[in-house]
């Protein structure tokens, strides 16, 4: 496939105008159309019908937009890993996570990164999944980590593993001094979460752990963004569950407490499909 047509075709399509792609791209018309008709030809399918002006996709080309966001980023990286490769570049390998997982997690879970590539500069940044996923279109994160199991669009992804949930309280909280503790024991509680259910897997997966214990979860979104989870009952009473280790943290002000039905929530790797890439490797096979 020839992917400068397919670079003009996800112009028209996203357009909906030849025309307007054709003015975008600083093509004639005439061009726009006569790329269009070639790679038709090359597909073996009838990719837009006309209205007047526009154009509208067919089955066939909704199903060749739908992946051509991430080849054409995959054939950006390709040659941008060949020039590196002739300039003997060794690139800085970019992770970025969500807030769900924390920078010590991140830290583990590159721990076979940086056993087999021991040179290689590694970069770890907190970001929103759906700023992680622009950025790996971009090419400006190679891995993102988040809780989840689902694939996002244009995207390839791989459970890494599962983290047990722990309950997080402040230290004077009546929990704290508990010495057993099941889910069903935060029933009465607030429960604070990163982002609103429909949101956010993980709050979505909360909910449901909530639920399977048998009570319906009171929620709170936490104001502060990007801080350790365990901060955000610190001087309140509000509960949250967190992947932290057991034990006094925040210097004692918050108490993570294990619990002896705890969930197990997902790690997940999500990338950039048709690329290669060594320390990514090491990260899936880790």
């Amino acid at each position: 496939m020839d992917l400068r047509r397919l670079a003009q075709f996800v112009a028209a399509a996203d357009h909906g105008s030849l025309t307007g792609a054709a003015r975008a791209l600083f093509m004639t018309q005439q061009a726009m159309s006569s790329a269009m008709r070639r790679l038709e030809d090359e597909i073996g399918a009838e990719l837009f019908t006309r209205q007047g002006r526009n154009v509208i996709l067919t089955p066939a080309g909704h199903k060749l937009r739908e992946g051509a966001t991430a080849l054409l980023a995959a054939s950006g990286s390709l040659a941008a890993a060949a020039r590196r490769a002739a300039e003997s570049e060794v690139p800085a390998f970019i992770v970025g996570h969500t807030p769900a997982i924390t920078s010590e997690e991140v830290f583990d879970l590159i721990a076979p990164v940086r056993r087999a590539r021991p040179k290689v500069s590694i970069t770890v940044r907190q970001m929103f999944l759906d700023e992680i996923e622009r950025a790996l279109i971009d090419r400006t994160v190679d891995v993102g980590l988040r809780r989840g199991v689902s694939t996002p669009t244009d995207l390839a992804a791989a459970v890494l593993g599962y983290d047990r949930l722990r309950l997080a309280v402040d230290s004077a909280h009546p929990l704290a001094k508990r010495r057993s503790l099941t889910l069903s024991h935060i029933a009465d509680s607030t429960l604070i979460v990163w982002a609103p259910p429909m949101r956010s897997f993980y709050t979505d997966f909360l909910v449901s752990s909530c639920r399977r214990a048998g009570f319906e979860p009171t929620l709170v979104v936490n104001p502060v963004q990007g801080t350790p989870p365990v901060t955000a009952v610190a001087g309140n009473d509000f509960v949250a569950l967190v992947t932290a280790p057991a034990g006094p943290a925040l210097g004692g002000r918050v108490t993570v407490l294990d619990l002896t039905d705890a969930p197990l929530v997902p790690v997940q790797a999500i990338w950039l499909p048709h690329t290669i890439s060594a320390e990514r490797s090491a990260l899936l096979d880790g």
